[in-house]
């Protein structure tokens, strides 16, 4: 049992940075995909689309960042709920706002490229999806530092 335990531990430190990543891509790939179909329909400024597409890959640092945090801690039988805990729930909460921010930067992008002067506008709801990320982030720093080893 302590050797379940344990193991569930070790998932939730990896879980930040596996699930962000995992996030990240879906996001990354939805982006670019749509920036690809955006330099079909316009003449220049196709460097601003893929910046942008670029966008969901922050999760995944954040993931990383959190790992190394959980990480120093030391993996028990008193420590691995709570790493546990926090980390696979905050790397669902990495996947998801990396996936969704992905499809917010892939709706800027379309509208960017058909009306160029709302570009910094339509980025807006991207970023405050990328808020969402940032709140898991120091929620999972602050309340991994709770955790005793």
């Amino acid at each position: 049992m302590d050797t379940l335990i344990l193991a569930l531990g070790w998932v939730g430190i990896f879980s930040p940075v596996a699930l962000g990543a995992v996030g990240s891509a879906i996001g990354c790939s939805v982006a670019g995909q749509a920036a690809c179909g955006a330099m079909l329909d316009v003449e220049s400024g196709y460097g601003k689309f893929i910046g942008l597409s670029a966008m969901p890959s922050s999760q995944v640092i954040y993931g990383i960042v959190i790992m190394f945090s959980l990480n120093t801690i030391g993996v028990s039988v008193n420590s691995a709920p709570g790493l546990f805990g926090i980390g696979l729930l905050t790397g669902i909460a990495l996947l998801y706002s990396a996936v969704y921010q992905g499809q917010a930067v892939a709706a800027a992008i379309n509208s960017a490229k058909n009306k160029p002067e709302i570009f910094g506008l339509s980025v807006a709801p991207a970023a405050i999806v990328e808020g969402f990320a940032v709140f898991a982030f120091v929620f999972a720093l602050v309340l991994g530092q709770q955790i005793v080893a």
